[in-house]
Protein backbone atom coordinates (compact mmCIF):
# COMPACT_ATOMS: atom_id res chain seq x y z
CA UNK A 1 0.00 0.00 0.00
CA UNK A 2 1.53 3.55 -0.94
CA UNK A 3 1.72 6.19 1.54
CA UNK A 4 -1.38 8.44 -0.45
CA UNK A 5 -3.52 5.26 0.25
CA UNK A 6 -2.40 4.69 3.79
CA UNK A 7 -3.20 8.64 4.33
CA UNK A 8 -6.78 8.15 2.40
CA UNK A 9 -7.53 5.25 4.80
CA UNK A 10 -6.52 6.81 7.69
CA UNK A 11 -8.91 10.00 7.00
CA UNK A 12 -11.82 7.45 5.83
CA UNK A 13 -11.29 5.44 9.38
CA UNK A 14 -11.37 9.16 11.30
CA UNK A 15 -14.42 9.67 9.21
CA UNK A 16 -12.84 12.87 7.10
CA UNK A 17 -12.78 12.89 3.72
CA UNK A 18 -10.24 14.97 1.60
CA UNK A 19 -10.12 16.51 -1.76
CA UNK A 20 -8.37 19.19 -3.98
CA UNK A 21 -10.20 21.81 -6.54
CA UNK A 22 -9.00 23.62 -8.79
CA UNK A 23 -10.00 26.44 -11.48
CA UNK A 24 -8.28 28.53 -13.04
CA UNK A 25 -4.76 30.06 -10.76
CA UNK A 26 -7.04 29.04 -7.33
CA UNK A 27 -6.07 26.00 -5.54
CA UNK A 28 -8.21 24.79 -2.95
CA UNK A 29 -7.99 21.67 -0.87
CA UNK A 30 -11.21 20.47 1.05
CA UNK A 31 -11.59 18.80 4.04
CA UNK A 32 -15.29 16.88 4.57
CA UNK A 33 -16.58 15.97 8.10
CA UNK A 34 -19.89 14.77 9.09
CA UNK A 35 -21.84 17.28 11.29
CA UNK A 36 -23.98 20.12 11.17
CA UNK A 37 -23.05 22.77 8.36
CA UNK A 38 -20.41 24.74 9.19
CA UNK A 39 -17.97 26.47 6.48
CA UNK A 40 -14.60 27.37 7.07
CA UNK A 41 -12.56 28.59 4.14
CA UNK A 42 -9.23 30.42 5.56
CA UNK A 43 -10.87 30.67 8.63
CA UNK A 44 -13.31 32.85 7.83
CA UNK A 45 -17.09 31.64 7.20
CA UNK A 46 -18.43 31.20 4.41
CA UNK A 47 -20.63 34.64 4.11
CA UNK A 48 -17.59 36.51 5.11
CA UNK A 49 -15.64 35.03 2.71
CA UNK A 50 -17.33 35.52 0.08
CA UNK A 51 -19.67 38.76 -0.09
CA UNK A 52 -21.28 37.97 -3.81
CA UNK A 53 -24.11 36.08 -3.16
CA UNK A 54 -23.43 34.07 -6.97
CA UNK A 55 -20.02 32.75 -5.59
CA UNK A 56 -21.86 31.26 -1.97
CA UNK A 57 -24.60 30.16 -4.37
CA UNK A 58 -21.46 28.43 -6.62
CA UNK A 59 -19.47 26.77 -3.80
CA UNK A 60 -23.17 25.49 -2.46
CA UNK A 61 -24.05 23.87 -5.73
CA UNK A 62 -22.67 20.17 -5.19
CA UNK A 63 -23.67 19.70 -1.52
CA UNK A 64 -27.45 21.11 -3.12
CA UNK A 65 -27.21 18.62 -5.57
CA UNK A 66 -26.77 15.73 -3.75
CA UNK A 67 -28.77 16.93 -0.87
CA UNK A 68 -25.96 17.02 1.68
CA UNK A 69 -26.63 20.41 2.51
CA UNK A 70 -25.76 20.76 6.12
CA UNK A 71 -24.50 17.32 6.90
CA UNK A 72 -20.68 18.33 7.22
CA UNK A 73 -18.42 20.18 8.21
CA UNK A 74 -16.72 21.61 5.59
CA UNK A 75 -13.25 23.03 5.98
CA UNK A 76 -11.08 24.84 2.70
CA UNK A 77 -8.15 25.85 2.59
CA UNK A 78 -7.75 27.90 -0.59
CA UNK A 79 -5.36 30.27 -2.13
CA UNK A 80 -4.79 31.94 -6.04
CA UNK A 81 -6.69 33.69 -8.56
CA UNK A 82 -9.62 35.82 -7.50
CA UNK A 83 -12.52 34.81 -5.76
CA UNK A 84 -14.46 33.99 -8.77
CA UNK A 85 -12.18 31.11 -9.54
CA UNK A 86 -11.87 30.44 -5.97
CA UNK A 87 -15.36 29.33 -5.64
CA UNK A 88 -15.06 27.39 -8.45
CA UNK A 89 -11.82 25.81 -7.08
CA UNK A 90 -13.96 24.98 -3.68
CA UNK A 91 -16.92 23.81 -5.91
CA UNK A 92 -15.01 21.21 -7.60
CA UNK A 93 -13.12 20.03 -4.63
CA UNK A 94 -15.99 19.36 -2.47
CA UNK A 95 -17.69 17.40 -5.48
CA UNK A 96 -14.35 15.17 -5.62
CA UNK A 97 -14.82 15.00 -1.51
CA UNK A 98 -17.80 14.09 -2.00
CA UNK A 99 -17.34 10.68 -3.89
CA UNK A 100 -14.73 9.94 -1.71
CA UNK A 101 -17.58 9.59 0.51
CA UNK A 102 -19.96 7.71 -1.27
CA UNK A 103 -19.09 6.26 -4.96
CA UNK A 104 -22.84 6.72 -5.55
CA UNK A 105 -23.15 10.40 -5.90
CA UNK A 106 -20.68 10.24 -8.65
CA UNK A 107 -23.11 10.11 -11.78
CA UNK A 108 -25.16 13.03 -10.42
CA UNK A 109 -22.28 15.27 -9.69
CA UNK A 110 -20.98 13.92 -13.35
CA UNK A 111 -23.82 14.63 -15.22
CA UNK A 112 -24.11 18.57 -13.79
CA UNK A 113 -20.10 18.83 -15.00
CA UNK A 114 -18.88 19.57 -11.40
CA UNK A 115 -16.09 16.73 -11.53
CA UNK A 116 -14.30 17.72 -14.87
CA UNK A 117 -11.67 20.47 -14.01
CA UNK A 118 -12.43 23.39 -15.75
CA UNK A 119 -9.20 23.92 -17.82
CA UNK A 120 -9.58 27.57 -19.15
CA UNK A 121 -7.20 29.59 -18.24
CA UNK A 122 -5.60 32.95 -19.07
CA UNK A 123 -3.63 33.44 -22.46
CA UNK A 124 0.00 34.37 -21.70
CA UNK A 125 1.00 37.94 -22.54
CA UNK A 126 3.12 37.91 -26.20
CA UNK A 127 5.64 40.64 -26.99
CA UNK A 128 5.14 43.38 -28.84
CA UNK A 129 1.43 43.61 -28.08
CA UNK A 130 -0.73 45.01 -25.16
CA UNK A 131 -2.01 41.96 -24.11
CA UNK A 132 -2.45 38.39 -25.50
CA UNK A 133 -4.08 39.59 -28.72
CA UNK A 134 -4.55 43.25 -28.32
CA UNK A 135 -2.04 45.02 -30.62
CA UNK A 136 -0.66 48.22 -30.81
CA UNK A 137 -2.76 51.06 -31.95
CA UNK A 138 -2.43 51.80 -36.04
CA UNK A 139 -2.00 55.36 -36.36
CA UNK A 140 -2.09 56.69 -40.23
CA UNK A 141 0.18 59.50 -39.78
Amino acid sequence: MSIAENIKAANRKAGRFYATGKRKDAVARVWLKKGTGNFEINGRSLENYFGRPVSRMIVMQALEATEMTGKFDISVNVHGGGLSGQAGAIRHGISKALVEYDEGNRPNLKAKGFLTRDSRVVESKKYGRHKARRSVQFSKR
